[in-house]
């Protein structure tokens, strides 16, 4: 793909760091560990939010995080082969509710009868 000069580009190819981020992040064996996320079409992201109140409004008040400036965090995941950062996250889905126990075809035969 072809780079073009700034003045023709609307969206310049460089990549502007964000400032301080609130990256939620989770215990492990040595300390708090960055949480991965899922993009949209299933690839691993790094995500990070401009504000605690964002980052509460998404994951909620329980999360735990750590501020990380956008640099550190990609330097943080690069070795995971997480290439993606993700800031401000619009949606994230609820968990699961829990599976329902499927009916047995032999129950089901049973009360057909």
């Amino acid at each position: 793909m072809e780079e073009l000069p700034y003045g023709e580009d609307p969206e310049p190819s460089d990549r502007f760091p964000a400032g301080p981020l609130y990256v939620p992040v989770r215990p492990g064996p040595s300390g708090s560990v960055v949480r991965l996320f899922r993009t949209q079409l299933g690839d691993r992201s790094a995500v990070g939010f401009t504000s605690e109140r964002g980052l509460v409004a998404a994951l909620g008040t329980g999360q735990a995080w750590i501020r990380l400036a956008e640099p550190a965090l990609r330097t943080l995941t690069a070795p995971l082969g997480v290439t993606t950062v993700t800031i401000d996250p619009p949606f994230t889905a609820c968990a699961p509710a829990p599976a329902v126990p499927a009916v047995p075809a032999a129950a089901l035969a049973a009360t057909a009868r």
